[in-house]
């Protein structure tokens, strides 16, 4: 089991932080937007929105935003008992990796802040199945090997094009189009580095403009589900649930006040 023991959202310019965690303790960061930079064990690597950076207990880092450059990061503090397990965290030296399934990941260290920051009943187990998720998809990346910087290249373009068509239907067929390759081999592809399938990729870039449009707009959920590309609004809110965990009529209450 692995125990999640400080989770912390970065966001800004003035970030500073050095330091070596205890034998035993791994920190765990994710940057979501801009870049930053750390040095560890003295070697610099500059980080990127969808990279991560593992640095094992006893490791010396030492990390700060880059001047006028804004960025955000997830850091998790985490434990491992000693059943162990996972490869990822037997290991001496920091680990570097630019995840192919960046949106799995983001997902779920997002959720393990919001579970932190809210504390609701039993969060810490939520946390700690979340992290063992996370954790997961790292290490079955890590099995597969080294994505080549080609397929990564042609899936960013298929997340490219996903996020300029996700209100329409979107196949592999268009996709294979796009990369200049097969129907089959694009799907395929698609689906082994991200660990989604196309349909599930278009159904969460729609729930992410969702939650935006539920909280921010004053259009009706029967809208917002139209707009999305969902002609049957019953389907819209299976989606909803089954993504976000909760229906969309939940979140109209946050909605700013009419002026």
């Amino acid at each position: 089991m692995v125990i999640p023991l400080e989770v912390v959202h970065i966001n800004g310019v003035g970030w500073y932080e050095e330091a070596a965690q205890p034998q035993g303790i791994w920190r765990l960061s994710l940057v979501t937007y801009g870049k930053c930079v750390y040095w560890v064990n003295g070697d610099k690597q500059i980080m990127q929105k969808g990279e991560l950076l593992l640095i094992p207990g006893g490791v010396p880092y030492y990390g700060k935003s880059i001047p006028t450059v804004t960025h955000t990061q997830i850091v998790i503090l985490l434990q491992q008992d000693e059943a162990g397990g996972l490869p990822a965290l037997e290991q001496h030296h920091a680990l570097w990796h630019r995840p192919g399934c960046y949106e799995l990941l983001h997902q779920r260290m997002k959720s393990i802040q919001q579970q932190w920051e809210e504390r609701p009943s039993y969060y810490v187990m939520m946390s700690q199945a979340l992290l063992m998720e996370v954790l997961i998809y790292i290490n079955r990346e890590l099995d597969r090997g080294v994505i080549s910087p080609e397929k990564h290249r042609y899936v960013e373009r298929m997340k490219r094009y996903i996020e300029q068509h996700y209100r329409e239907k979107v196949t592999k067929e268009e996709l294979g189009d796009e990369i200049g390759k097969s129907p089959n081999y694009a799907a395929a592809l698609f689906k082994s580095i991200t660990n989604q399938t196309i349909s599930e990729y278009v159904h969460n870039q729609r729930m992410k403009r969702a939650l935006y449009l539920l909280t921010e707009s004053q259009l009706s959920i029967q809208e917002i589900a139209e707009f999305l590309g969902y002609r049957d609004l019953s389907y819209f809110y299976r989606v909803f649930k089954r993504l976000m965990g909760s229906p969309p009529s939940d979140l109209l209450q946050e909605r700013p006040p009419i002026v």
